[in-house]
């Protein structure tokens, strides 16, 4: 079968990308020829593959429209969708758009898993984001924090995180008690920055609105009014958790990111995020959104790399389960 799609060189020039890497990439993975003649763009192989890559092809464009250039995650996440026949949920993300950087680049879901999360972390007091490294689950909180501090939704941000180190021991680092932190919370001053401005959070910071401190600093205070981010929550104890989840005030957003594979505490130490997940998952007001390695949208070789942890951590449980049957 032959099918001719009609495109402008712009739009051309975004699908076939450097080098046409995005062109050999949608023949590869639907099994079709792509050929420009013209302006026509020329879909051979079977009937239900052409048709699949005409439905992709016209996806990408429409989601691309406004834009200069094609990331590579959109394409092969697009893929994904194609080989689900969810191709058209493509549209459904472009239209979501939270807020925007300091350079003008525009912060939004990448895909369905963080469309979910975005949506209920609109709409619930408590979320729980848990995924692996990459799915933008501080990043997307973060933005929406932002946005919501920005149109005086909430008086306060407040991101906070364990201070435990990850595999390594730090040793007693110099400095004030600032510095002695701040290696724990560089990730979180990362994503400010960006969306920020280096400017805006030092001006929000010394009048004591943004507030980046360790989770330690939390207890004994009341949180009202303000939209809090607990990052890296696969690392607190149960009653670290419980210590910070009963600090919640009137007016105030929740938001609770962990990776429940990467955990730092000690092997007889159950994490405070498994256990608060496990009490409080049916309770309303409180959503869970897990997202997986579908949702990762760093560099192409990230999605590989957890995808093959995933597998690996798989046939390591399903080993420990003969074992002990």
């Amino acid at each position: 079968m032959e099918k001719a799609i009609d495109l402008r060189s712009e739009d051309l020039r975004k699908l076939f990308g450097e080098n046409d890497k995005y062109l050999e990439k949608i023949e590869d993975e639907l099994s079709v020829s792509l050929i420009n003649r013209n302006g026509a763009l020329k879909i051979l192989g079977d009937d239900e593959n052409v048709n699949k890559a005409a439905s992709l092809i016209k996806q990408i464009i429409n989601s691309t429209e406004g834009s200069k250039d094609l990331e590579e995650q959109k394409v092969d996440y697009a893929i994904e969708l194609s080989k689900e026949n969810k191709e058209e949920s493509l549209s459904i993300l472009d239209k979501d758009t939270i807020c925007h950087t300091v350079n003008g680049r525009p912060i939004k879901p990448k895909t369905l898993g963080q469309k979910a999360y975005v949506d209920a972390m609109k709409k619930d007091m408590v979320v729980f984001g848990i995924g692996p490294a990459g799915t933008g689950k501080t990043y997307l909180a973060m933005a929406l924090a932002i946005t919501a501090f920005k149109n005086n939704e909430v008086n306060k941000i407040i991101l906070t995180r364990p201070a435990i180190e990850a595999g390594e021991k730090l040793g007693f680092l110099p400095g004030d008690l600032q510095s002695k932190v701040d290696p724990y919370l560089r990730p979180l001053y990362d994503a400010l920055y960006q969306i920020m401005g280096a400017e805006g959070f030092q001006k929000n910071m010394e009048k004591g609105l943004i507030e980046v401190a360790p989770l330690a600093y939390m207890r004994g205070r009341t949180l009202d009014d303000a939209y809090i981010i607990l990052d890296e929550a696969q690392n607190t104890t149960p009653a670290q958790m419980k210590m910070f989840l009963t600090r919640i005030g009137f007016g105030s957003k929740v938001v609770i990111t962990g990776d429940s594979s990467q955990k730092d505490l000690p092997k007889d130490v159950k994490s405070g995020l498994d256990v608060a997940v496990k009490i409080l998952k049916n309770i309303d007001g409180i959503s869970v959104c897990n997202l997986t390695s579908k949702d990762v949208v760093r560099h192409p070789l990230v999605q590989k790399i957890v995808k093959a942890y995933e597998k690996y951590e798989e046939k390591n449980q399903e080993h420990k389960n003969r074992r002990n049957n």
